[in-house]
């Protein structure tokens, strides 16, 4: 069995706030369009939570990075989610389009951090594979 490599790393940092706007402003259609509903249910879970889907976003965003596609087609917003293990543990999965990128990229794993403060989160996305 060889050892896996990296095939692609990305990062992303949102400012909270930006995500409580789109919130306010678009409400369950932005919510829709960007997020699966278990996102939308953990997040709701939390006593903050845009600060959990603001998390979700900047992983997503730093998995196109990772990518190297941007979001878009070949990587849509919801061709991809934020789980949590039982121990706390980010994972990422891929859906539809983004599984199908994945699985030509030879992805075999996805690595992911999720970091906040009290004004911005961040994330972190390492693709890895043969």
């Amino acid at each position: 069995m060889s050892a896996e490599r990296l095939l692609g790393l990305g990062m992303d940092l949102v400012e909270i706030e930006r995500i409580e706007e789109s919130m306010q402003k678009f409400g369950s259609r932005f919510l829709k369009k960007i997020f699966h509903p278990a996102e939308v249910a953990y997040a709701e879970s939390q006593a903050r939570p845009a600060t959990h889907l603001a998390a979700r976003f900047a992983a997503k965003e730093a998995a196109s990075k990772a990518f190297g596609t941007g979001i878009g087609k070949s990587l849509p917003w919801l061709g991809m989610e934020i789980g949590r293990h039982s121990s706390g543990e980010p994972f990422l999965r891929f859906h539809a389009a983004g599984a199908d990128l994945a699985k030509n990229r030879g992805v075999s794993r996805a690595l992911v951090t999720l970091s906040h403060t009290r004004t911005h989160s961040a994330a972190t996305v390492a693709l890895l594979g043969q």
